[in-house]
């Protein structure tokens, strides 16, 4: 087997359409699916999946981040927040529509990532980690710091008015808040394909698996990394953004260092350096502790223990690994007629 065969590029090859449908028709077929669900379901369960639309977003920025780049972060929470109250600010202190108030929380977000990014390039592993930890800790409590409440309520918080559809679409603000959420995570997802998929991606994946050999060809490290860094928090933000609008509600206790440690939990039980794994992670974020609570009222999370334990040893490279070489066994299955991926003349 040549390697062309192995990433099934080679010209002829059915695997290699296969492999291409398997790309481009999954995707799609969630989208329409994803589409309908409004129709399909109302309610909490509703609310339940634009949940999910919101931390795959967050999680996919996340990933950038630490799948791809390799930089490991305890408190993307505290971006989470950053978001959360830049949207709730604009649209409690000023009139600023809340689909202008979502980019400009972008960008903020965008702005503290790559300035945190800075003073931690200083930092790896382990230590990033405790640094970003520290971040997450104390952004909960400089939110209820006096000289700021009168911005973010203190620990009252800040509610959130209601998203309101356009006047001209028949459907309630529930409805519409998963339909705006799921086009803005469409249209994340899309530039963060694209972003991983050309010269940058390739250069932070470079940077991860050989940063001295990068450094060596001219590649500069520090740069790429803060950049990256700043991405990944303008992610995270925007889905803070987003579940500002859903809870309809911010204050300091909501976005507690829990919030970071989840996030990290769902890259990692998702799929590290997978976009798909985000949705997967996203997934195990929203539904696993509710089903936890279901099995178990006096110790939930002895039961969310148990699961997460049982997904590391089940799937030690995520959901979505677990799905790529279910995958690439089929492919190799349908290839030889016996069913061995040495094919019937070879030994």
């Amino acid at each position: 087997m040549n390697v062309g065969d192995r990433l099934g590029l080679s010209g002829g090859s059915p695997t290699a359409g296969q492999s291409a449908i398997w790309r481009i028709g999954a995707p799609l077929l969630v989208l329409v699916l994803a589409s309908f669900l409004p129709v399909l379901v109302t309610g909490y369960v509703l609310f339940q999946f634009t949940l999910v639309v919101i931390y795959a977003i967050a999680l996919l920025g996340l990933n950038i981040l630490t799948g791809y780049n390799g930089q490991i972060s305890l408190g993307h929470g505290a971006f989470y927040a950053i978001g959360a109250y830049t949207v709730a600010i604009l649209l409690d202190k000023t009139s600023v529509p809340y689909w202008l108030a979502i980019p400009i929380a972008a960008a903020v977000c965008l702005l503290a990532g790559f300035l945190f990014g800075i003073p931690a390039l200083r930092l790896q592993g382990l230590y990033l980690a405790l640094a970003t930890f520290a971040l997450a800790v104390a952004i909960p409590q400089l939110l209820k710091f006096h000289g700021v409440e009168a911005w973010t309520g203190g620990v009252q918080g800040i509610t959130v008015s209601r998203t309101q559809p356009p006047s001209n679409l028949p459907i309630d603000p529930d409805q519409w808040l998963y339909i705006l959420s799921l086009g803005i995570a469409v249209l994340m997802f899309a530039i963060g394909w694209n972003f991983l998929r050309g010269p940058p991606g390739r250069t932070i994946m470079a940077i991860r698996d050989h940063p001295i050999a990068a450094a060596a060809l001219g590649i500069h490290v520090a740069r790429y990394k803060a950049i990256t860094f700043g991405i990944s928090a303008m992610y995270t933000g925007v889905a803070g953004a987003l579940g500002a609008l859903a809870a309809q509600f911010v204050s300091p206790d909501s976005f507690s260092f829990f919030l970071s440690i989840s996030l990290l939990v769902g890259v990692v039980v998702g799929g590290l350096a997978s976009l798909s794994g985000a949705i997967f992670g996203a997934m195990f974020i929203v539904y696993i502790p509710n089903l936890a609570d279901e099995i178990s009222k006096a110790a939930p999370w002895a039961i969310y223990g148990a699961v997460l334990i049982g997904c590391m040893y089940a799937m030690p490279r995520g959901i979505a690994g677990l799905l790529q070489a279910i995958k690439r066994w089929l492919l190799m299955s349908r290839r030889s007629p016996q069913g061995s991926p040495q094919g019937p003349g070879r030994r």
